[in-house]
């Protein structure tokens, strides 16, 4: 995907991600459900609302590049940034069906766990997953997600991607009668906003769950929500 793609607002390319493929090293996912949040000032669930901070700086760069962020003390959830330079934006990716490097995929979520085995939609269903199965931590913040002038069969392919690096391929998007939104998962404000988007009858996209209050000293797992300590 060129990095025109992801000039644009937020909520406009959200729905566009759907069915392109994010390729991290030897795994790529196929895009089922993605989150939009918007600029400072603007949208009050996302991290950037009250401005830039060093946590949010990659969303203040260019498009194109991967936001991870560690979530609750024990989560990594990864986002791609949106709009030109200065603007604060970004697409959560919310869930994902693993197209290459299952056992990959597998190892990494079973956690090390001798025997233990999930079902192959659970790998990606979740943004925390989706990041564990592509193998996405802090070290990856600000990663390049754009390899213009790669050759891609519209897919997944893998050769041609530095190791290390990531890429987002054209994959094969929905039709328009197929894509769903709503509100978007576990925000307390702006929560009727819907832009989360996701794929009609995809076994991997994550159940729907309203914002429910709890007390915490960490991030909260959307894109938004900074803490108020």
């Amino acid at each position: 995907m060129p990095r025109g793609f992801f000039d644009r607002p937020s909520h406009e390319v959200a729905p566009e991600l759907l069915g392109r493929v994010l390729v991290h090293g030897p795994v790529a996912a196929r895009l089922t459900e993605v989150e939009a949040y918007g600029g400072p000032g603007e949208d009050p669930a996302a991290h950037t609302y009250r401005g830039r901070t060093p946590r949010n700086a990659v969303m203040f760069g260019a498009p194109g590049h991967l936001y991870v962020y560690f979530t609750y003390g024990m989560h990594f959830c990864a986002n791609l940034v949106c709009l030109g330079e200065g603007h604060g934006s970004a697409v959560l990716l919310r869930a994902g069906e693993i197209v290459a490097g299952l056992d990959v995929a597998r190892a990494r979520r079973s956690g090390g766990v001798p025997g233990r085995r999930m079902p192959d939609r659970d790998l990606g269903r979740g943004p925390a997953r989706l990041a564990v199965a592509l193998g996405l931590a802090r070290e990856h913040n600000g990663l390049d997600a754009i390899r213009e002038g790669l050759p891609d069969d519209g897919q997944h392919r893998l050769s041609g991607i530095p190791e290390g690096s990531a890429a987002v391929l054209t994959g094969t998007p929905p039709g328009p009668a197929r894509i769903r939104s709503g509100p978007r998962t576990g925000v307390s404000t702006a929560k009727d906003t819907p832009w989360r988007f996701w794929i009609d009858d995809e076994p991997t996209v994550s159940p729907y769950r309203p914002h429910v209050p709890r007390r915490r000293s960490t991030a909260a797992t959307s894109v938004g929500e900074a803490p108020s300590s």
